[in-house]
């Protein structure tokens, strides 16, 4: 199942002057290169979702560690929980990347959406001068008009026993107009300095090369490959009341104080007990 290259695509490719397609093969000539992370990058016009598709190309034909597939549109893509996530053709950049972290133990395979998440932040910061902030544990939080608005959200799934497919979503050109809710945003609407998505996805490919191999180099410890103390420079959730809702309906209402070791988020509630949270919706309710 390998997807058409959109570069190749002849279906109204420029019907968006502003929204110009992916070049495929521009972008394996600058990301692919013997001894580095990734193998192959595919460019699809459109699917219902890369994650799906990478997960599928993972288990039923084995493919390599390092294959990235970007949509220039999807109909099914999804964040946790199974939500939609859903924009106009090539108003963003929506890709998932194969990993097999061989060496690093599974249980510490749960940073990897936090280690995508810094990845992330730090690739658009340099390259498009939009601060990032990091919403436990999956979003990408930018700010438009003084208020903080989700750019971008991270989703994690095992492929098989020994493989990771990671999705990442950002709009980078969506308008006002476009917002599927009221609390999304844009690198555009957030001033970025570049709306290139090609530049873009250069800049965070390289980053997330770079620090997944750094922390599979230390074995996943988040701490001695710098992560865990970078991510919680980085994680707009610390330091405030937060409300967690839980799988099966219950909630707990705390400070943030800490992302653990487990990559957990630690809460100090009322009652004076610190709960770590595993998984969850997390909202911001006030600055603590």
């Amino acid at each position: 199942m390998t997807p058409r290259d959109a570069s190749d695509a002849n279906d109204n490719r420029w019907s968006d002057l502003d929204r110009p397609p992916l070049n495929g093969t521009a972008l394996r000539r600058a990301l692919v290169r013997e001894g580095g992370l990734w193998r192959d990058v595919r460019v699809t016009p459109r699917t219902g979702s890369t994650n799906s598709d990478l997960v599928a190309l993972a288990t039923d034909e084995k493919a390599d560690e390092g294959v990235v597939l970007v949509a220039e549109e999807q109909n099914a893509g999804r964040g946790r929980l199974d939500r939609q996530w859903t924009a106009p053709a090539r108003s963003g950049l929506f890709f998932s990347v194969l990993l097999r972290p061989t060496g690093v133990p599974v249980e510490r395979w749960g940073w990897l959406p936090l280690l995508t998440g810094v990845a992330v932040a730090t690739a658009l910061s340099k390259v498009a001068g939009v601060d990032t902030a990091l919403k436990w544990p999956n979003d990408l939080l930018v700010t438009v008009g003084g208020e903080e608005r989700k750019t971008g959200g991270i989703l994690a799934e095992r492929a098989g026993n020994d493989a990771v497919v990671v999705g990442i979503g950002i709009n980078v050109t969506l308008r006002e107009d476009e917002l599927p809710v009221p609390g999304a945003g844009s690198l555009a609407l957030a001033g970025a300095t570049t709306t290139d998505r090609d530049t873009v996805l250069r800049a965070v490919l390289r980053s997330l090369e770079q620090w997944y191999e750094k922390w599979r180099a230390a074995g996943g410890d988040p701490a001695a490959c710098g992560l865990q103390e970078t991510y919680a420079a980085g994680c707009a959730t610390l330091g405030r009341v937060v409300r967690a809702e839980l799988p099966g309906g219950t909630s707990i209402t705390g400070e943030a104080v800490a992302v653990d070791g487990d990559g957990r988020l630690v809460l100090a509630t009322e009652e004076g007990v610190q709960q770590p949270v595993g998984a969850g919706d997390i909202v911001h309710l006030r600055p603590a």
